[in-house]
């Protein structure tokens, strides 16, 4: 299980737009959405029909700045998988010309495959 996913940085990525910061630089909040993005990716066309996943845990190191219009590819790729339980090594790295294949982050995000209606009757309002 692998995805990639490329995204270009906006003023709403920038960690003043997401509440992170003040520096008109990719936002950590926003660069997490962009990796769960491609973990979902990746693990999406394994599901049974009815199941999806849910995030679980987050290790992530934000180890450069992304600029706006900046393009960042974000990756995905399967680690482990024990039953429900799959953990994604992510990177993200910048690809254009000037600084191909900085890396800005590395972590890794744990999801776990439920039952979709399941879930959602657990946490409705009432139950």
């Amino acid at each position: 299980m692998e995805a990639a996913l490329t995204f270009t940085v906006t003023d709403d990525d920038t960690a003043a737009a997401v509440g992170s910061g003040s520096l008109p630089v990719l936002g950590t909040p926003r660069l997490l959405a962009w990796l769960e993005a491609a973990t979902c990716a990746a693990i999406d066309p394994t599901l049974p029909a009815g199941s999806t996943s849910v995030g679980t845990r987050v290790t992530l190191e934000h180890l450069g700045a992304s600029p706006v219009g900046q393009e960042v590819e974000v990756t995905a790729s399967a680690a482990y998988v024990d039953g429900r339980l799959h953990r994604f090594a992510v990177a993200a790295r910048h690809v254009d010309a000037g600084s191909a294949g900085k890396v800005v982050a590395t972590g890794e995000i744990t999801r776990v495959v439920v039952d979709a209606e399941r879930f959602l009757s657990r946490i409705s309002p009432g139950s």
